[in-house]
């Protein structure tokens, strides 16, 4: 049987952390889908996510054990149609463990055959976060050093 995760996340933008924890990832399972999906609590997005999906179809156009998947629904639904057992989330902190870690339990009363995965953040992109590059990028910095494509 094969092993699938789902990566789920709204990668606004994706980052270099993000790449991180898909590369390793993928030495824990037979293919790994980048789910991009809608936040409800985040009202519009900032990068386009048309180019942000090219973006990172491109890094992984090598590599048929990475796609990339946009939807709006239940992470733990989507995981169930694409027959994905586990769930990858990446950890910078203990704060990201207590948001990750409530969303991983309703995730799991939702789908109980789906496993969520913490890996922790390698340091060099410990302080990486979407947020911040957005606020960057707004503000006409370079971003370049943490973004696996060019802007």
């Amino acid at each position: 049987m094969k092993k699938i995760a789902i990566f789920p996340g709204s990668f606004d933008p994706y980052t270099k952390g993000h790449h991180d924890i898909v590369l390793r990832s993928l030495n824990l399972f037979d293919e790994v889908i980048i789910g991009i999906g809608y936040n409800s609590a985040k009202k519009n997005r900032y990068f386009d996510i048309e180019t942000i999906v090219s973006k990172i179809e491109e890094l992984y156009k090598g590599d048929p054990r990475v796609s990339v998947l946009v939807y709006n629904d239940l992470t733990s639904t989507i995981a169930k149609q694409h027959g994905a057992n586990f769930l990858v989330r990446g950890l910078r902190n203990t704060t990201d463990f207590e948001y990750e870690n409530t969303i991983s339990q309703m995730n799991r009363k939702l789908n109980p055959d789906l496993e969520t995965v913490f890996l922790i953040t390698s340091p060099q992109y410990a302080t990486v976060s979407s947020t911040i590059i957005r606020e960057v990028h707004r503000y006409g910095g370079n971003v370049s050093d943490y973004l696996p494509y060019e802007v």
